[in-house]
């Protein structure tokens, strides 16, 4: 493959990494108390860090004296335990700040995987339509670990290098010559100039592969949730080439930063090098001069080693955030993504009495250049049930979309007890519809749960109840695990028929006063679907009722049939006055009758 010719648009640039940062500081503001009582743990552990060659240094100067003589040679044991206090008391603030600082950090992802997963739900469904899955689980993931990490970094390698820093420096501008502060660090700043260059330069690299892991997790995700698809059409192999050619631009990106890697650490390891022969040369030419004692020679490479080791780490931990930040930008990029349908600002919860819908003259469209529904009006008085039959494509489905306020019309209006849906609150409005919808998507648990989703606090008896209704009470009863069996992702361990009627369980048991029935018993035989229509025929007759249907024979007893094409109401009627009127109507009744004639013939073969 041709890389060069793939190459992704660079994701990280326009980043907003000072906004980013700020908008993590709720989290700490959340537990400013532990932050400061850590921040002083902090300051605690390296002043206790930056005593221990001090110390040293007093020990070496005694013994230096008591070889000429000047003292009594015995064990320094004041220095001694100072020695062994200061490194005690070093573990033990840095632990004390970890154990102290570990709730900041994991309530901080906490709070914003939450915060995005709400943020995911009000999202419109336009978005969704249009999302890629694995894509955006694998950049929340990230996401949300990107602020750990960032809250990491700074409080256990950035501020803790910075403090230490400060503390050497200014010990070495009091007791030394300015020569070797600006040595050790000169040693620093080229250091740090040389890490973020070329961390800098490698960006690019860890972008691309960011970019490609994401779509080739995105390329699995789909052929999984796709199964049975990839099965019927026997493309496993197709699947795979996707997956594979992905992973190969992947592993061209991620050679080329492994590459850069070396060359960035090898330019480090010859900084420090070079800052450390220097120090050295000084202060050895210092001692043998009689400006400095071998104490000081001592404390000025215990000093440096204090400070290249954590230095070592800077280059990784300076990259590290950097691809934090990346990762953190897409979530707050995310974050800032409007929502399509919102509410009001002077909402008002929907007040409900008697489930009268109406629509006026509703135009819409997904795409301003096809338009879906074309002045669209129709009325459902309360405890009336309405139909919608058309062809695929006429708009039928887009008609509960727009009841349930996932998108709004762009002229027009629909109204629930004369109150316009676009004044009232989204929560509302869709406690008040119940739905079965026509691909019916069911949770990776039990089927109890699935059945409970549609009002959380019901009692098992209401459960129960809302099973018999929708007549799968005794074949859930005949379950080896009875209510407890799992029904596996997205519900494909029972049959489409199986699944609808816990989709009109559900949807009775929420109780709702207007329901929508879309496509409801597409799935179910002959034999159940007649039970079904029986039980929706009770319900619909206590409730405002849309009915959304492809088989004419399941609306014959709708008290008005609406017959939509190419987006309009063309006809409407009960079924004897369509029947009669010899329309469209007529036509399709005509040509399912047909196709049942057909059925027994087709099924003998």
């Amino acid at each position: 493959m041709n890389h060069a010719t793939s190459i992704p648009p660079q994701v990280h640039k326009n980043r907003r990494d000072w906004r980013n940062l700020r908008g993590i500081l709720p989290f700490l503001w959340e537990f400013r108390g532990r932050a400061l009582f850590a921040l002083a743990c902090l300051v605690l552990s390296k002043a206790a860090n930056v005593g221990v060659p001090l110390v040293l240094k007093d020990i070496v100067d005694y013994y230096e004296k008591a070889s000429t003589g000047q003292l009594i040679m015995a064990l320094p044991l004041t220095l001694l335990a100072a020695y062994g206090a200061l490194k005690l008391a070093s573990s033990l603030f840095n632990e004390l700040r970890d154990v102290v600082f570990a709730k900041v950090r994991y309530r901080a992802m906490r709070r914003l995987s939450t915060r995005v997963l709400a943020h995911l739900h009000q999202l419109s469904l336009r978005f969704h339509l249009e999302r890629k899955t694995g894509a955006i689980s694998r950049d929340l993931e990230r996401g949300a670990r990107s602020v750990s990490q960032i809250l990491n970094y700074m409080a256990f390698s950035i501020l803790p290098i910075a403090i230490e820093f400060s503390m050497i420096a200014l010990i070495m501008l009091q007791q030394y010559d300015a020569i070797f502060t600006l040595a050790m660090f000169g040693s620093v700043i080229a250091y740090m100039l040389f890490t973020f260059a070329v961390t800098e330069w490698r960006m690019d690299f860890r972008h691309h592969m960011n970019r490609f892991d994401s779509q080739a997790n995105s390329i699995a995700f789909d052929s999984l949730i796709n199964y049975e698809t990839v099965k019927y059409f026997n493309n496993e192999q197709l699947e795979l080439k996707r997956y594979d050619e992905t992973l190969s631009d992947w592993e061209h990106w991620a050679v080329k930063s492994q590459s850069s890697m070396s060359l960035l650490n090898f330019g480090q390891g010859a900084v420090i090098a070079l800052g450390v022969t220097l120090m050295m040369f000084l202060a050895a030419d210092a001692v043998s001069r009689g400006e400095m004692s071998i104490g000081d020679l001592v404390l000025v490479n215990a000093f440096l080693l204090q400070l290249f080791i954590p230095l070592g780490f800077l280059g990784i931990v300076y990259r590290q955030i950097k691809y934090s930040l990346a990762d953190m930008d897409l979530i707050f990029k995310l974050l800032d993504t409007k929502t399509e349908v919102t509410d009001a600002k002077e909402a008002r919860p929907l007040q409900i009495q008697q489930g009268h819908v109406r629509f006026d003259a509703v135009n819409f469209a997904y795409q301003l250049d096809r338009p879906i529904l074309r002045q669209v009006s129709f009325e459902i008085p309360p405890g009336h049930k309405v139909a919608v039959v058309g062809h695929s494509g006429a708009g039928k489905s887009t008609l509960s979309r727009l009841l349930y306020r996932f998108y709004d019309p762009q002229s027009g209006d629909i109204q629930i007890d004369g109150q316009d849906i676009r004044q009232i609150t989204q929560d509302s409005l869709r406690n008040a519809i119940g739905i079965v919808p026509q691909d019916t998507v069911l949770f990776n648990e039990t089927v109890y749960y699935n059945i409970a989703y549609g009002r959380p606090d019901a009692t098992q008896a209401e459960i129960e109840r809302a099973a018999r209704m929708a007549h799968i009470a005794d074949f859930i009863n005949s379950l080896p695990d009875g209510w407890q069996t799992v029904v596996g992702e997205r519900g494909l361990k029972l049959s489409g028929g199986e699944k609808q009627r816990v989709a009109i369980a559900r949807a009775m048991l929420k109780k709702p006063r207007i329901l929508v029935f879309d496509e409801a018993t597409s799935s179910l035989d002959s034999q159940t679907e007649q039970r079904i229509q029986q039980t929706l025929a009770e319900v619909a007759a206590e409730h405002t009722t849309l009915v959304i249907a492809h088989r004419l024979s399941t609306v014959v007893d709708a008290d008005q049939i609406l017959v939509m094409d190419q987006g309009r109401i063309i006809e409407q009627g009960t079924h004897a006055e369509l029947f009669a009127a010899r329309g469209l109507y007529y036509d399709m009744w005509e040509l399912q009758r047909r196709e049942r004639e057909k059925q027994p013939e087709n099924g003998s073969t």
